[in-house]
């Protein structure tokens, strides 16, 4: 599995300070960011998914954590809308250029507003998808939120 990506690229370009960690990535997982947890021995309340949504029509990237739901309402408060919906998965490849379950929020080919659930930003360090499966970086997650230009907020339900 290689380590470069346009994910880890873009972290490097950043001056991001932040190391990869791989996994073995089980595709019939019921849910991805859980198995990459408990793979990488790590707190799943640290383990960040990245959702690719719609609000009012228009792409946006969420980042929550692995053990959670995104609550729709908050999610389309966030960006200052007033509807939420999660993108296909077929158009969140085409948007992103990631397969699902290596969607990272950094690197992606087209660059959305993202947000990333303020509670996060508490954690010492968090793990985000390295833009591919099996590969989570783990970095401050102030630095991934000044990298991304993404805004904190309550995303959760």
């Amino acid at each position: 599995m290689s380590k470069t990506t346009p994910a880890t690229r873009t972290l490097e370009n950043a001056g991001v300070v932040f190391e990869t960690v791989s996994y073995d990535y089980d595709p019939d997982a019921p849910r991805v960011g859980l198995q990459a947890a408990e793979a990488i021995g790590e707190e799943p309340h640290r383990v960040l998914k990245t959702l690719m949504a719609t609000v009012d029509g228009k792409p946006v990237c969420a980042v929550i954590p692995a053990d959670r739901e995104v609550s729709m309402k908050k999610l389309a408060a966030a960006f200052g809308g007033k509807s939420a919906a999660m993108m296909k998965p077929a158009d969140a490849e085409r948007l992103t250029g990631y397969h699902v379950g290596g969607i990272s929020p950094f690197g992606q080919r087209k660059t959305v507003p993202t947000a990333i659930e303020i509670a996060a930003l508490s954690e010492p360090y968090v793990f985000m998808n390295g833009g591919q499966r099996g590969l989570q970086v783990r970095l401050d997650p102030k630095a991934a939120l000044a990298a991304l230009g993404a805004k904190a907020a309550p995303l959760i339900s």
